[in-house]
């Protein structure tokens, strides 16, 4: 099995294609079906499927690829220390960041990194929690912020900030919900609520977090985007539940828009770095790690991260 074969196989996965995956690699398209042919043969499986839209990876061909990433990211980060030497710290790091967490954590974290570790190529991927958690299953994340307080055999876990979600917006409110600033599921009964879609982990907390109550959430749009949930509250056509993280640092934007803590019963997700147990952590990735457990504390305690309680980080 050769290095070449490897890193043809893992561009054809990540780009779905032979077509595309040929393109980007410059080489003919049968040179490269031949490539794949030979290492299917070495494996003595095959390694990809074709679908309506393009190749996927069998099983097998899954666990290959996941190694086949790890291999290919010691390389190159083996490639870019001896460029460098040993003084100064140096490679690739990516990270992935929810939506909501990117507003509070994503510049600071990339200025620090910046002051710090000048040497340090610093990649951000912002997404859905699910798809990070995808992302960072197949290696292709250093770590993944993530909402989860589990440690499961392949990742490890490491307790950042636990998140209250709060009420944003007066649409559809009593009067003596609206002159308080906390509120209970069950008075928000009927209340018109615009919700991200199934697809995002907040959307699942807030309906168990209703079911639990014994209450249903009358939700009458389901909207991705934070910005839009946000316009909308604003605007007084419904209202929308999120951390306070999510509101834009400049409230210019959002004057008058009351935020109010669901109290009762009160809706909390633990957020914490996540990576994969068995990954090699370049020295770029520790130090990287190393900036956000020292400054997610400062966020919280400055007031830049709100709506948060700070958990037990070792730095």
């Amino acid at each position: 099995m050769e290095l070449k074969q490897i890193r043809y196989f893992v561009t054809i996965v990540d780009y779905g294609s032979l077509t595309k995956a040929a393109s980007h690699l410059r080489i003919a398209q049968p040179a490269l079906s031949l490539q794949l042919s030979n290492l299917e043969a070495e494996c003595r499986a095959q390694l990809l499927i074709r679908t309506p839209k393009g190749v996927e990876p069998t099983e097998i061909g899954k666990i290959l690829y996941r190694h086949g990433r790890i291999m290919l990211r010691q390389l190159e980060q083996a490639r870019q220390e001896m460029q460098s030497g040993v003084k100064t710290v140096t490679g690739l790091v990516a990270l992935g960041l929810p939506t909501t967490v990117t507003v509070p954590l994503g510049m600071p974290l990339v200025r620090s990194v910046r002051e710090q570790y000048p040497g340090i190529r610093f990649q951000l991927f912002e997404s859905l929690s699910g798809y990070l958690s995808e992302l960072l299953a197949n290696n292709r994340l250093d770590f993944a912020v993530l909402f989860r307080d589990v440690e499961t055999r392949l990742i490890s876990v490491s307790p950042l900030v636990r998140e209250t979600l709060h009420l944003l917006g007066d649409c559809g409110l009593s009067d003596a919900v609206k002159a308080r600033n906390t509120c209970s599921l069950s008075e928000l009964h009927g209340v018109p609520l615009v919700l991200p879609s199934h697809a995002h982990d907040l959307r699942l907390t807030v309906e168990r977090a209703f079911a639990q109550a014994g209450t249903e959430a009358n939700i009458v749009a389901d909207i991705d985007s934070p910005r839009t949930l946000i316009s909308v509250a604003s605007a007084n056509i419904a209202c929308t539940i999120l951390p306070l993280s999510a509101l834009p640092p400049s409230r210019e934007a959002t004057t008058g828009l009351r935020t109010r803590r669901i109290a009762t019963p009160e809706i909390a997700r633990t957020m914490s770095l996540c990576r994969l147990v068995n990954a090699p952590r370049s020295p770029a990735a520790a130090a990287v790690e190393k900036v956000i457990l020292s400054l997610v504390p400062q966020l919280v305690a400055d007031g830049s991260w709100p709506g948060v309680t700070l958990l037990g980080i070792d730095r």
